[in-house]
């Protein structure tokens, strides 16, 4: 059984940072993409951030030049920095890393961007 579980969601000001980290459990093969999303109140749930198994990244353009995702492939990890925070970054985070036959997703993380 794999399971995702992120960390590192909380309360900042505007302005402020936060890293999130996701890491699978369970016997996961031959990791493809890792990703973050996030699902505000009343919206549909959106890609932030994608890195290939190549290093390739993908951003939304509201996050460009402010969030940085990244891999550790040997802990089966991904990281998602967050600089420079807006209220409109307010979202339940989601991880998700897929494989050739299967995609996984996390539980889930609140990030919640004060004024």
């Amino acid at each position: 059984q794999v399971q995702l579980v992120e960390s590192g969601g909380g309360l900042v000001q505007d302005g402020g940072s936060l890293r999130l980290s996701c890491v699978a459990s369970g016997r996961i093969f031959r990791i493809y993409t890792m990703g973050w999303y996030r699902q505000a109140p009343g919206n549909q749930r959106e890609a932030v951030a994608i890195i290939t198994h190549t290093g390739t990244t993908n951003y939304a353009d509201s996050v460009k030049g402010r969030f940085t995702i990244s891999r550790d492939n040997a802990k089966n990890t991904v990281y998602l920095q967050m600089n420079s925070l807006k209220p409109e970054d307010t979202a339940v985070y989601y991880c998700k890393f897929s494989t050739s036959s299967a995609a996984y997703w996390g539980q889930g993380t609140q990030v919640t961007v004060s004024s």
